[in-house]
């Protein structure tokens, strides 16, 4: 498989480099310079000379509480730019996957998210990114969106990392308890990914391999435990002592509203794909161990 991947620095993308041999497949991460999604005038002549099997749409902008200042570069990267990338893939004839978030919901309800839930986000991130949600689905039936949630890895910035780091100078950390989610390794979202990649290329004819997917962890934490379990594998593993004092989303004000609840049933990804996530608690020794 010659997969091309937007972005150069991002988690998924450097995820996807490294467990893309695992897969035999050539990942060809194509990004700034080069590609711009707030340029999507460039995005066709790009693609067709990647000559890629499959485009995989992982670039974004993802600064939650900046782009509620910045709304129309939010919406230029996250819509416009996955617009241009599914009209060129249609055109090329080959199949995209584009990478979606958990922030679609508003958080409302007490169980896990499914695809056939109603999107209501909360700001302009989630706005932005539903609106590219439809837009590649809309461009071209051969898509398949995969919402993902709570990403961490061994790259670029991300809570775990923090988390390591503010461990490293504060005695006591206030972490915020009334959210609930499940973190997600970044190195399990990329064989997901490729396994959902090797399924639609050989596949070509399965309507049912497209469409709207929901891919979490395993398992579920408050932002509180999953500090918790860091500084816990801190203690064991370096001799840190580190407390987790639980706060409310009320005590941490940003200026973007987040889902109180972000599970996702990844059911329909399971049984479709034959991909379930392992369990956050079971991938997150491993990223650690790297980070520290």
């Amino acid at each position: 498989m010659r997969i091309v991947v937007t972005g150069k620095k991002g988690q998924v993308v450097q995820a996807l480099l490294e467990r893309g041999p695992a897969f035999g497949a050539d990942i060809v991460p194509l990004g700034r310079p080069e590609l711009d999604l707030a340029s999507p005038e460039r995005v066709g002549a790009l693609l067709a000379a990647a000559r890629a099997d499959l485009i995989v749409s992982a670039a974004a902008y993802t600064a939650v509480d900046k782009a509620e200042s910045e709304p129309d570069l939010a919406y230029a990267v996250n819509a416009e730019g996955p617009r241009a990338l599914a009209e060129a893939a249609s055109s090329l004839g080959v199949p995209l996957i584009h990478i979606s978030t958990d922030y679609v919901f508003d958080g409302s309800k007490d169980s896990p998210w499914t695809e056939t839930d109603i999107p209501a986000p909360l700001g302009v991130y989630g706005a932005s990114k539903l609106a590219g949600e439809n837009a590649v689905l809309a461009a071209s039936p051969n898509t398949v969106v995969l919402r993902i949630g709570w990403v961490y890895s061994p790259f670029g910035a991300n809570f775990a990392k923090t988390i390591l780091r503010l461990a490293g100078e504060r005695d006591v950390l206030r972490i915020v308890s009334d959210q609930v989610g499940a973190p997600s390794s970044a190195l399990d979202v990329a064989d997901g990914v490729l396994t959902v990649a090797r399924n639609v290329l050989s596949e070509p004819d399965r309507a049912d391999l497209r469409g709207l997917f929901h891919m979490g962890a395993g398992g579920e934490a408050t932002w509180a435990e999953f500090a918790a379990e860091i500084c816990d594998w801190l203690r064991a593993s370096k001799g840190r002592t580190v407390t987790v004092e639980k706060i409310t989303t009320a005590d941490y004000p940003t200026p973007a509203r987040r889902p109180a609840n972000s599970r996702l049933d990844s059911g329909k990804l399971a049984s479709l794909h034959g991909y379930r996530m392992p369990l956050w608690r079971a991938s997150l020794p491993g990223v650690l161990e790297r980070l520290a």
